[in-house]
């Protein structure tokens, strides 16, 4: 079926806040950027994910390499640690991306998202559209050859003075064409054989005095031009205590795996656990993010599944190899497409310097199509932390091993998945869209991680058919998240329960009466068989699973 204008995130947000997947925090004062909020079918479904995690991990944990069940327990800590953890860490001292700051409209940007914001930004399409580039695409970097413009500066200073004055205020092009346009005409006259590409035009652009400054790297919000990079530390801080003062300082963790480790030898002394063994925890998190962006995807706050998995220095390869594995199949089990999922092993110059390993498990989301972005990462954080907070705390770690006389800091593999973006993950692989169906988007989630697994319908109000309904949404609630709709046509009922992922819509109709059976209507296939009323339950236990 033909897909509408309307990209596939815009139409995914607009469905998650019409059903009650998602909603912006604090709308009814404006919204605070980097935060949202979920309504009842999101907070299910979250907690849906959340529990097949918990169940996976903790509860019913896999075999391992060995061939013996994997040992781990679980684990609840405080969102606020004592500050020297954060040193210990070294997120005081080292959690911090470099930043820039636009001189005219004053945004704060990540300096590493600025490229890809310009590719995004409207008002350098519309300049590139004005200077007949074929789009902003061409902010891709590629070969000068492949990459090359003819520079037009009629074009450039008719779209300044017209588009680029609404658009790009602080764009230097529009604060004061002639002057900018000089230099472009400058190097142009100074070397004519040379062509210009648009990431250089448009570093041009940006730049009022070339041999004062250089040039100059626009804002993505407003053309204007940038400040050098710097470092700014993205945890949030609060205070403890009546008096506020450096001393009484905190912060919001901005992962959850530190609490892990605070309480890894409590773990140890009081549970029957050794070697190799996890220990899981699934809660909030806090990033002073300074570009929140793709709806819940990179956001301020969020909530994570994490797991801390201890091992023998000798097993750390063996195990971190399992996880990897391990969590690719998990997420396909859950929903997602193998050619959604990718395994990106991330190399010795870009992970962690603590790091033997990393491997991240990316998804192939509708804003980094073709691309991936990231879902979960598998780290093989070595005896990093663990030596980190001995060192810090003048606690002694090491576990003994009675059986080999010996004693040693374990390493540690680290899976740690975002639930948010879980969610997000699932609903852009669930999300479809049919012309020919009630309602064209629908939503083909798994139906063990659907918000509601069974809408139930009196097809008329009358007739003993509501009676009928009723005694069996009574039933089935017991076991299942169902819910009773008598409103509107039955097509209309179909409509809203495939739009939150309903998987069966049962049907108590003029025949139901008479012999006692009912109409299961599937939501992926929208086909419908006739049940006995007796039989619903097995059908769904069957079904779901």
């Amino acid at each position: 079926m033909s897909q509408p204008e309307t990209s596939l995130m815009n139409r995914l947000v607009a469905l998650c806040k019409r059903r009650g997947f998602v909603y912006p925090a604090s709308e009814i004062y404006g919204g605070l950027n980097g935060f949202w909020d979920f309504g009842p079918l999101g907070t299910q479904l979250k907690n849906n994910i959340r529990d097949a995690w918990w169940r996976a991990m903790v509860e019913c944990p896999p075999v391992g390499p060995d061939g013996e069940i994997v040992s781990i327990v679980g684990v609840d800590t405080s969102i606020i640690q004592h500050p020297k953890t954060w040193e210990a860490s070294g997120h005081v001292g080292g959690f911090s991306d470099p930043m820039q700051t636009c001189r005219q409209c004053k945004k704060l940007f990540r300096a590493d998202h600025v490229p890809d914001m310009l590719k995004e930004a409207e008002w350098v399409e519309s300049l590139a559209n004005a200077l007949k580039m074929a789009s902003a695409d061409a902010l891709n970097l590629r070969p000068l050859a492949t990459n090359q413009v003819v520079f037009d500066g009629v074009a450039a200073r008719d779209w300044a003075q017209k588009k680029g004055k609404k658009l790009a205020p602080g764009l230097a092009l529009v604060r004061n064409a002639a002057v900018t346009l000089s230099w472009i005409d400058e190097d142009i006259r100074a070397t004519p054989q040379r062509r210009f590409s648009f990431d250089e035009i448009l570093s041009y652009m940006a730049t009022g005095q070339k041999n004062q400054t250089g040039l100059q790297t626009p804002c993505p919000n407003c053309g204007g031009d940038l400040t050098e990079p710097r470092q700014f530390n993205l945890m949030f801080e609060s205070q403890v205590g009546a008096v506020q003062n450096e001393d009484s300082k905190v912060y919001l963790r901005p992962e959850t795996a530190q609490g892990i480790f605070l309480q890894y030898k409590n773990v140890l002394d009081t549970s029957r656990v050794k070697p190799p063994f996890g220990i899981a925890q699934i809660g909030k998190s806090f990033r002073n993010e300074v570009t929140p962006r793709n709806f819940i995807f990179r956001t301020r706050e969020f909530e994570q599944m994490e797991m801390e998995f201890f091992v023998p220095p000798e097993d750390g390869m063996k195990w971190y190899e399992f996880w990897v594995a391990e969590r690719l199949r998990w997420w396909k089990e859950m929903g997602l497409s193998e050619s959604s999922l990718y395994r990106h092993d991330i190399g010795d110059g870009d992970r962690a310097f603590y790091s033997a390993a990393t491997a991240d498990i990316e998804y192939k989301y509708p804003f980094t199509d073709p691309g991936f972005g990231e879902l979960e990462g598998v780290a093989y954080r070595t005896d990093y932390d663990l030596k980190q907070h001995q060192t810090f705390s003048k606690v002694n770690l090491e576990y003994m091993d009675q059986e080999n006389n010996r004693r040693y800091l374990p390493h540690v593999i680290e899976p740690a998945s975002g639930l948010t973006r879980g969610v997000l993950a699932l609903l852009c692989e669930a999300y479809q869209y049919d012309e020919s169906r009630a309602s064209p988007e629908w939503l083909k989630l798994k139906p063990s991680l659907a918000p509601i697994k069974a809408g139930i319908f009196p097809l008329v109000n009358k007739d003993g058919m509501p009676e009928i309904a009723e005694k069996l949404y009574q039933d089935l609630r017991r076991s299942y998240v169902c819910q009773y709709d008598a409103k509107q046509s039955i097509g209309k009922r179909y409509a809203r329960m495939d739009e939150a992922g309903t998987p069966f819509c049962i049907t108590i109709d003029g025949e139901t009466v008479k012999d006692s059976n009912v109409t299961i209507r599937n939501r992926d296939t929208a086909q419908q068989e006739r049940v006995a009323l007796d039989k619903v339950k097995p059908y769904l236990d069957e079904k779901i699973g």
